[in-house]
C-alpha cells in the first residue's frame, strides 16, 4: 500500500503505529495509515486482515498523580 520513501511499517511489524496517516476524522476518534491499519483514539487498532488489537494506554487511574 505504501507509496513513501522510505516506506513505511507494515501492518504486522511492531512500529506499524508510525505509518503515515492518510486520513483523519478526530470528530469520529480514528485516523487511517497508509498501511491500512485503522487507529482508534483510545489506542485500540484495527488490521487491514480484521484483527483486533485492544486499546494499550495505560489506565488513567496510573496516569494521574497522587498526592502524598
Amino acid at each position: 500500500m505504501c507509496q513513501h520513501q522510505p516506506s513505511c511499517p507494515t501492518a504486522d511489524s511492531p512500529d506499524r503505529e508510525a505509518a503515515r496517516v492518510v486520513a483523519h476524522h478526530p470528530e469520529q476518534g480514528w485516523s487511517l495509515l497508509c498501511n491500512g491499519v485503522l487507529l482508534f483514539e483510545d489506542t485500540g487498532e484495527l488490521l487491514p486482515d480484521g484483527q483486533v488489537i485492544a486499546p494499550h494506554r495505560p489506565p488513567a487511574a496510573a496516569r494521574v498523580a497522587r498526592a502524598a
